[in-house]
């Protein structure tokens, strides 16, 4: 495995529409396990190829208290209900904070490192990661979405890190 650079802000691939991935081979698989690397690293709980640079729908998102990695190829948001106001942040916007609105719970259908097709259900935080993931493949940055930018002064009063 190897950690990959992460594209910053501003860089035209983050606000491309990512092309469909066709070939489920081993340079897929070591896409995914490097963008693992990567983001663990940074410190993140998700992130989408267009943040290292490729042109494809792929992203991972590992939150705390789930069943670990979740790769997502080629994911569609089926269905989304509820709402839910919290902070975001982005690895490619390096302590950029802000209040993002997004449904509290979507039901999404994707394909793993093999092709195939499944379904997952989120809720709450593990929702927001996914949807914070798959806006990246559409080239939608969460800082089109903010209501509220924050400090990071303001984000440790909030008790965040």
């Amino acid at each position: 495995m190897a950690r990959l650079p992460i594209v910053f802000h501003p860089n035209e691939i983050l606000e491309t529409e990512c092309q469909p991935v066709t070939n489920f081979d081993k340079k897929l698989k070591k896409l995914v396990l490097d963008m693992q690397e990567t983001m663990i690293e940074a410190d993140g709980v998700g992130l989408a190829a267009p943040q290292i640079g490729k042109d494809l729908q792929v992203a991972v998102v590992d939150v705390e208290d789930h069943h670990g990695l979740i790769p997502l190829i080629n994911p569609v948001i089926l269905e989304s209900k509820g709402s839910q106001t919290d902070v975001e942040g982005c690895l490619s916007f390096p302590g950029v904070y802000g209040e993002v609105t997004r449904p509290a719970y979507v039901k999404v259908k994707a394909q793993d490192v093999k092709g195939r097709f499944f379904m997952i259900e989120a809720h709450d935080f593990l929702a927001r990661a996914i949807q914070h993931e798959i806006d990246h493949l559409h080239g939608v940055l969460f800082t089109s979405k903010i209501e509220k930018y924050l400090t990071e002064k303001e984000l440790e009063g909030m008790g965040a890190e």
